[in-house]
């Protein structure tokens, strides 16, 4: 799996399931189409604040992001303590040091249609992810150093 920004062509992993076009929540699938990049987060701790552009915001310990579908928050981004089910954007492993949300059911989330298709880093080479696309660290921060929101993933079914 590749992806191609300005010229270059970028090693990159998608959800386990492959690419629907008919995404649902755990599903396992990256959703097909063309996606926008509305923002962004990072870890300072371990990222500096000059390795990342300015509109990345720094990850806090309660950063947390609604996955329930009963969560009237549901895709959003929350703070613990959240008594509806939710992913840490604080990890202990190294994916979320740099992440990417896009508008894949976001602001108007509907339930079940999926949450958090993120562009982050990959555990390693090839290993699919959770339904978001994942790439090498110093390839994400290269590319996140010359996007700004608005920019699209497109990610052919």
């Amino acid at each position: 799996m590749g992806a191609l920004f300005l010229g270059r062509r970028f090693p990159c992993s998608i959800g386990r399931s492959g690419t629907t076009c008919d995404k649902r929540e755990g599903d396992g699938a990256t959703p097909a189409g063309v996606h926008r990049i509305l923002g962004g987060f990072y870890r300072p701790d371990r990222l500096a604040r000059r390795q990342v552009p300015g509109w990345l915001r720094p990850i806090g310990p309660r950063d947390l992001w609604s996955d329930d579908p009963a969560d009237p928050r549901y895709n959003h981004p929350v703070r613990a303590p959240h008594r509806f089910s939710h992913e840490a954007l604080r990890r202990a492993d190294p994916q979320y040091d740099l992440v990417l949300y896009t508008d894949w059911n976001f602001p108007r989330a509907v339930p079940g249609r999926g949450s958090a298709i993120f562009v982050h880093i990959w555990r390693r080479p090839g290993a699919p992810t959770a339904g978001c696309v994942a790439f090498a660290r110093e390839d994400l921060l290269w590319i996140a150093r010359r996007i700004a929101p608005g920019c699209r993933l497109v990610v052919r079914a």
